[in-house]
């Protein structure tokens, strides 16, 4: 019998997802202080192309070069790279699969060694470890020419040769912010009622379809909570992804939390964590965003993606089959087993790699009853620091440093950003454009 993981899956804009498996976006830092894509990209997706995954999704491509969510992002914004980008959308649709273009802008989520002065929709510091300067609220009349960016660079990965985009609207980013009460105080028209907060998202959404035409696949990453008192809720969400749906949109895409939040960063893919609530089925206890997919799923037709801990074939394969969802979104495990989409599909695994449980830089939980929150946070990070080292290897086709410490990859992973941050620095202030 089939996997439901192998069943093709037609979009509402005509498009078709060979199979069931996403690999959700990851943000790749390899990017020089230009912020161009290179041959280290081209080497990554083709060979996430070639794991076999239906549908790859960029991590975070930035559209403004003054605002980056870390330096080695790749940015869209009148700095060349056109060649670039289209070796990478050859290199990652070469197994037939689509490769979509995240689109997104960090906002108050933006580090010092980016900029010491980020931007968002109200002055709501990001208080984490130190790494984040206060930002300045937008003024009204800036907030047009950031949507219509959107749009532009949407424009430009059709042109180059990626098969859809991704609007990032989750994870405490610009439109997340524009979404959340926490972090959007203003009093008008882009803050207050829902209606108003969520303006800028669908403004964005209908920017970027008119741009790229009503054949090509737009999706939007979106918070199903923000786990926050006060913060975005999942009554919101449902709400939101109604009038994404009226806005023509192709996927959703479902996930939570955000920096200040680590529920996204250090608990992702713990199908045994003790704090884990203990539901009626096996995949509702392994995919933490799955009961917030349904009731999203009450409120709309439109695909449906979760990501976030799904580990087990069963899981992904129940999920699909019920219709919960439509696609099993997946992201740490292409980090160390590249081809597991394919062992998926085909049935070869029952599992993804879970090393997100082995992987401490001391003994005790990561939930939220943990003593020490700044050990909490600097645990979490130590983790995403160990997934980039695997990514870095795999962009160089050299073999996995799976032995690596925590410790050692947080050190290696800090020295690079910092190195590359003030090279960054001084090439853009060297041409005017520096900020802050």
């Amino acid at each position: 019998m089939t996997s439901p993981l192998a069943q093709p899956l037609r979009l509402p804009c005509g498009a078709t997802l060979p199979n069931r498996i996403l690999k959700s976006a990851m943000t790749e830092g390899l990017a020089g202080p230009d912020g161009t894509a290179n041959q280290r990209h081209c080497r990554l997706y083709r060979t996430w192309s070639e794991g076999g995954a239906g549908l790859l999704i960029t991590g975070n491509l930035m559209i403004d070069r003054r605002y980056l969510e870390r330096p080695g992002n790749v940015v869209i914004d009148h700095n060349g790279g056109e060649r670039e980008l289209r070796q990478w959308a050859e290199a990652g649709t070469a197994n037939g699969n689509h490769l979509w273009m995240q689109i997104s802008h960090p906002g108050r989520q933006c580090a010092r060694i980016v900029s010491g002065q980020p931007v968002a929709p109200s002055p709501v510091q990001l208080k984490l470890l130190g790494n984040f300067a206060r930002p300045r609220a937008l003024d009204a009349a800036e907030i047009p020419a950031i949507i219509h960016r959107y749009a532009e660079v949407a424009k430009i990965a059709r042109e180059q040769g990626f098969t859809g985009v991704q609007v990032h609207g989750a994870h405490g980013y610009l439109v997340n912010q524009f979404l959340s009460p926490v972090t959007n105080r203003r009093d008008d028209e882009w803050g207050g009622s829902l209606e108003n907060r969520a303006r800028f998202l669908l403004e964005t959404v209908h920017a970027v379809r008119s741009a790229v035409g009503a054949d090509f696949p737009v999706a939007v990453k979106l918070n199903s909570a923000d786990f926050q008192k006060g913060g975005f809720s999942l009554e919101e969400s449902a709400r939101v992804a109604g009038w994404l749906e009226a806005e023509g949109i192709d996927l959703l895409e479902i996930s939570g939390g955000t920096y200040e939040h680590l529920k996204l960063f250090d608990r992702e893919g713990r199908a045994d964590d003790a704090e884990a609530p203990k539901r009626e089925s096996t995949r509702r206890r392994e995919a933490y965003f799955l009961d917030y997919a349904q009731e999203i799923r009450k409120a709309v037709r439109i695909p449906l993606a979760v990501t976030g801990g799904f580990r087990s074939r069963e899981a992904m394969e129940e999920s699909v089959a019920a219709g919960e969802i439509d696609l099993v979104g997946l992201a740490r495990p292409f980090c160390v087993e590249p081809a597991i989409a394919r062992d998926l599909v085909e049935g070869r695994c029952e599992r993804a790699p879970e090393w997100e449980n082995r992987l401490r830089l001391g003994p005790g939980p990561l939930g939220p009853d943990s003593r020490i929150a700044t050990f909490q946070a600097i645990n979490a990070q130590g983790m995403v620091a160990w997934f980039y080292r695997q990514i870095i290897q795999l962009s160089r086709n050299e073999p996995l440093h799976t032995d690596l410490g925590l410790a050692g990859a947080l050190v290696r992973h800090l020295f690079d950003e910092y190195r590359l941050g003030f090279a960054r620095r001084r090439l853009l202030g060297e041409s005017g454009t520096a900020s802050g």
